[in-house]
């Protein structure tokens, strides 16, 4: 195997361990507002969000179109650069779990393989136009929308049921989330897996294994598919709770009303083309949920931080894509790579051991909401 190959192989790699963080980091995406409202037991909700993700994969491939060919001009860049924007892309969705911060992978994304660009081929690489019509102006439109949607939505909801009994209500929604949140599973599916296809096969054009016009190989889609459904199987509990308790109490109808509004947009995305983050789409149907039932309570505070977080996604993977390209050209060819890849994993590694200092899980993630990642009494439990 000449040193392409192993280079390759390495971009595959680190592309498919990027999937399977998207996947944990966006599981909440789909199945916090159920598994807030009890819809759906926390493991049973992972599994079946894991299914339907695998099958929404197959879907569609327009996001992946858009990804490979719609960012950065591809005869432009190397392999390193899209290994490096794939670093710069997953250091933030590990970040971003450690702290329980629903933020968006695929800006994440983005943002790396843009900075990794930036200092490797020049601004004339990066096609800015594209970007701010396929990625900025969907991030700002997508979580407006779903809030405005999710609002209307849970209003009317209340509305029409007004004069249902409270129990009988609550029971009818719990088995109607099934059906809404497993809608946004398949609809995460279409989009959030699409974005891994489109940077292996980015990857492979560059590296001349398939032509520009190719189209995405069968057994990309089918890893990429599989990376994502084990990655979403494990449940990023950290984010559950932070979307499912965190921003507003929320029940059975409001849940529902969330889920719906939230797949309507994903899929219209995804029909489009445009590789937005779901979990943009998805919080602002929660907070949408809250502002829909009157009285209910959002807390602001919480929604800032994330809001927070989204503005700084693009720039800070850009910064960490940039330092990745920048680190394995100083060492040069697959060494230089190979080097940064177990940095990060090193990295990687010790942030998760962190995470068990004060662990979410399925036991747990339901507790009440403290203001703190972990309720206290679980986190007096683990260290005792």
């Amino acid at each position: 195997m000449d040193a392409n190959s192993v280079l390759l192989a390495i971009v595959i790699v680190t592309a498919l361990s990027f999937d399977f963080t998207n996947g944990f980091h966006d599981t909440a995406n789909a199945m916090a507002t159920s598994i807030a409202t009890g819809a759906l037991r926390p493991k049973v909700a992972v599994a079946l969000s894991a299914v339907l993700n695998f099958a929404g994969a197959f879907l569609s491939l327009k996001v992946a179109a858009t990804i490979a060919t719609g960012i950065v001009e591809s005869g432009a860049i190397t392999l390193t650069v899209v290994f490096a924007g794939l670093i710069g892309g997953l250091a933030w969705n590990l970040l971003t779990w450690y702290f329980g911060i629903p933020s968006s992978s695929s800006h994440a994304l983005i943002g790396g393989v843009v900075g990794a660009t930036l200092i490797a081929a020049g601004s004339s690489a990066v096609k800015g136009t594209e970007i701010v019509s396929k990625v900025l102006v969907p991030a700002v439109l997508a979580p407006l929308t779903a809030i405005l949607v999710a609002t209307i939505g849970t209003y009317l909801v209340y509305v029409i049921t007004r004069n249902v009994p409270e129990g009988t209500r609550g029971r009818g929604f719990r088995y109607g989330q099934i059906g809404s949140a497993s809608l946004v599973s398949l609809a995460h599916g279409t989009n959030d897996a699409q974005k891994t296809m489109g940077i292996i096969t980015l990857a492979m054009i560059t590296a001349g294994a398939v032509g520009k016009d190719e189209g995405t190989p069968t057994w990309v889609i089918v890893a990429s598919a599989t990376a994502i459904a084990l990655g979403t199987y494990l449940g990023g509990w950290r984010v559950i709770r932070t979307l499912g308790k965190g921003l507003t109490e929320i029940e059975a109808p409001q849940g529902f009303a969330a889920e719906s509004s939230s797949a309507a947009v994903i899929f219209a995305s995804s029909h489009f083309g445009f590789p937005l983050s779901t979990t943009h789409v998805c919080a602002g149907s929660v907070i949408g949920s809250g502002l829909g039932k009157h009285l209910s309570e959002v807390r602001w505070s919480l929604a800032a931080r994330m809001g927070a977080a989204w503005l700084i996604t693009l720039p800070a993977a850009a910064v960490v894509g940039a330092l990745a390209w920048a680190g394995a050209d100083v060492i040069g060819g697959a060494l230089g790579v190979a080097v940064v890849f177990g940095v990060a994993l090193v990295l990687s590694g010790a942030l998760y051991l962190a995470s068990r200092r004060r662990p979410v899980n399925a036991g747990n993630v339901n507790d009440e909401w403290t203001g703190r990642l972990v309720p206290a009494a679980k986190v007096r439990e683990h260290a005792a």
